[in-house]
């Protein structure tokens, strides 16, 4: 039995998952009640002017010596690295009593800020359903905060997610990224609008160019390293399309963008364009487990030079991202 899992926790030594809402709700409303949490973390709530990176540090000052053995990093350590749909970058978990309410508040409005608002609530119902909440969840810091290398991290069921402010270069999001849902009926995912909305761009392909993006096996879900210029990428090339086309490859790209802040799309748009712009992405559909036999491809990848978006739709959600320049 892991007592370090919340559930497993003895009353008192974990935080209630309705309790632990309030915190974060609190601070993103700007309420700096007494005894909810310490006046000194108010302006953690400028959501909209306070980076996520500055919460960052305000979470890692206030780490004691026990706390940051737990969870802090190297910034070169192997973990930072790693990708995976479901693992604990360390064994402490959010809602472990080795947490404060005040530290749990700071980590929430990490993950508000490097979200936009319909991102933040999407990732807060997935990570209840998957697992129990924000407080199943592990954090860590790589780095010291402040200076040129640092990165939080925060993984669990189906999250990879990071907090840089840009420090590794030429890498949005700070590296490879990972979403999903548990949920197996496409109706009831989170992320089935994603499908929905790539599944556009089939239909508007036209015979030909359908042959061309649709296949019968895809590669490997964490098979997302980048191939740089001299790469070769499965699906038919935007550049091969008409206009029309291209503008809802692009409004597919922003709407896949959509769940995160401004800063980090922002990041993604400038790597692709030195790559060479939408032209240089690939689209590809795959025949394996279309559920309902409906043929809207519920597994599908957009590839290119400095992008990698693999979507693995059945039996559920393992989305794996990896946006940069290769080295």
């Amino acid at each position: 039995m892991n007592m370090n899992r919340p559930e497993m926790l003895p009353q008192g030594q974990r935080v209630a998952r309705r309790d632990f809402v309030k915190l974060g709700g609190a601070v993103a409303a700007g309420v700096a009640t007494s005894g909810l949490f310490d006046p000194r973390f108010a302006h953690a709530a400028e959501s909209s002017a306070t980076s996520a990176e500055t919460v960052v540090a305000e979470l890692y000052t206030s780490l004691s010596d026990k706390q940051k053995k737990a969870i802090w990093r190297p910034f070169d350590h192997k973990d930072r690295r790693r990708i995976n749909a479901n693992w604990h970058v360390t064994s402490a978990v959010i809602g472990d009593d080795l947490f404060s309410d005040k530290q749990r508040t700071l980590i929430d409005q990490v993950v508000r800020n490097i979200t936009s608002k319909d991102g933040y609530e999407r990732l807060i119902q997935q990570m209840d359903e998957d697992d129990g909440g924000m407080e199943n969840y592990s954090v860590a810091i790589f780095g010291e905060p402040g200076t040129d290398q640092f990165q939080f991290e925060m993984t669990g069921r189906h999250l990879t997610m990071r907090a840089d402010g840009n420090r590794v270069d030429k890498a949005a999001f700070g590296g490879p990224i990972v979403y999903g849902h548990g949920e197996e009926n496409p109706s009831d995912n989170l992320f089935f609008y994603q499908t929905q909305k790539t599944n556009e761009v089939f239909q508007a392909l036209d015979p030909g160019q359908r042959e061309s993006a649709l296949l019968k096996k895809a590669p490997s879900e964490t098979a997302v390293q980048l191939q740089g210029s001299g790469g070769r990428f499965p699906g038919i090339a935007v550049g091969q399309l008409a206009n029309d086309q291209k503008e809802l490859v692009e409004s597919t790209l922003k709407v896949l963008l959509a769940p995160y802040r401004e800063a980090d799309v922002d990041e993604v748009m400038a790597i692709l364009k030195e790559s060479g712009g939408l032209d240089q992405l690939h689209m590809a559909f795959y025949q394996q487990e279309d559920l309902d036999d409906d043929k809207v491809w519920d597994i599908w990848r957009v590839e290119g030079p400095s992008l990698v978006w693999h979507f693995r739709g059945a039996p559920h959600v393992h989305a794996y991202i990896n946006i940069g320049v290769k080295s």
